[in-house]
């Protein structure tokens, strides 16, 4: 449906995944950008800030191109939640959404020689309740690393999850038919 091929400004191997599988051509050249949110930023407005500084910062390179910028977080009880730092974080992470729901939300840029788009999209996601055990499993598995919320829907994780409300794509990583409907504008 994309006539040109587009620059993915990530280097989420989901993301990847998601754009194959709808079959768009694109090459990945990641943006590396500061990641620190800034004081007081809300959740909405910090991820749609890294997606488009990503996009922009790979256009800067490439003017010409249609460049996808995106970012995940995953936000309960008010707390922003990304990668976890390490595998006693993940632990928090899992203990924090166990038995409860969180908000996924993925802010997506997408930039072409004339346009800028920047939108975001959530989707909303109910954890079972999870043992101790049960966490610790999860973590043995390594998955949590690298994930906003220290999880990934689309592997072992989805023994938890209870509901979801939404964009099952936009929990991977990719709203993709917003990233379709951004496309379409421009």
């Amino acid at each position: 449906m994309l006539k040109e091929k587009i620059i993915l400004a990530s280097k989420s191997l989901r993301r990847q995944e998601i754009l194959r599988a709808v079959g768009w051509e694109f090459e990945v050249i990641a943006a590396d950008i500061d990641e620190t949110r800034l004081d007081a930023e809300d959740a909405v407005n910090y991820v749609k800030r890294l997606a488009r500084t990503k996009a922009e910062t790979v256009a800067e390179k490439f003017p010409d191109r249609l460049v996808l910028g995106a970012d995940t977080v995953v936000v309960i009880d008010g707390e922003i939640l990304g990668q976890p730092r390490d595998d006693d974080d993940a632990r928090r992470m899992l203990r924090l959404l166990s038995g409860k729901w969180h908000d996924v939300l993925t802010g997506v840029a997408l930039i072409s020689a004339s346009q800028v788009v920047v939108e975001h999209e959530t989707t909303r996601v109910r954890f079972s309740e999870m043992s101790a055990e049960e966490i610790d499993w999860y973590v043995a598995t390594a998955e949590p690393r690298g994930k906003a919320g220290a999880y990934g829907i689309q592997g072992p994780a989805a023994l938890f999850i209870k509901e979801i409300q939404g964009d099952y794509f936009n929990v991977v990583g990719l709203p993709v038919r917003l990233v379709f409907e951004l496309a379409r504008r421009i």
